[in-house]
């Protein structure tokens, strides 16, 4: 299994989140955060906007299914412009129920 983050534009999240919905991936976390890339903030005038809010979206899918769900977060939250974002793979190691305990994976 593998833990899906991505940071994307926060009025592109909706359409992520109905598309990998529509996708069969329901089950996700989302939650607004603050940050900044490559392009270090936002220069407006005389004005610095040293961090950009965005959306993290985080979901654990099968390993097979990474490519899928990567597409849809590309096709969807991609504008063209700088700051589209960032997506993140990593491998999940164990995944346990909190109510009882057990051992998902």
């Amino acid at each position: 299994m593998k833990m899906i983050r991505a940071f994307i534009r926060p009025e592109k999240e909706q359409e992520v989140v109905l598309a990998l919905e529509g996708a069969g991936f329901p089950s996700l976390t989302k939650m607004p955060v603050f940050g900044r890339g490559k392009q270090k903030g936002l220069q407006v005038g005389p004005v610095h906007y040293d961090e950009l809010p965005k959306t993290l979206i985080m979901t654990v899918v099968a390993t097979e299914d990474v490519g899928k769900v990567i597409g849809i977060i590309e096709g969807k939250a991609k504008t063209g412009f700088i700051g589209d974002g960032k997506i993140f793979v990593s491998p999940v190691d164990a995944v346990y129920t909190v109510r009882t305990g057990e051992a998902v994976l």
